[in-house]
């Protein structure tokens, strides 16, 4: 399991365009793969989910991903922060 923090650097946050291509990836693998921001923690293979959270760039939230292809997923997802 990995349990990490990660800082949004997108200028324009994370708005519908990212948070759809974290779905795609998240979707892609078997591991389970979720988002932590302000005591909340969300499915990363619902964009509904995801947007719900309102991430802005700068905000630090929490990634956690669990499962046999965790690390190729962390890899593709750190791509899009």
């Amino acid at each position: 399991m990995i349990d990490m923090m990660v800082t949004i650097k997108r200028e324009d946050g994370f708005h519908a365009r990212p948070a759809s291509e974290l779905v795609k990836i998240a979707n892609k693998y078997k591991s389970n793969v979720f988002i932590k921001r302000n005591n909340r923690t969300v499915s990363a293979k619902s964009i509904l989910n995801l947007m719900s959270l309102a991430i802005r760039c700068g905000e630090t939230i929490g990634l956690i991903i669990d499962g046999e292809d965790e690390k190729v997923v962390l890899e593709e997802i750190l791509k899009i922060f």
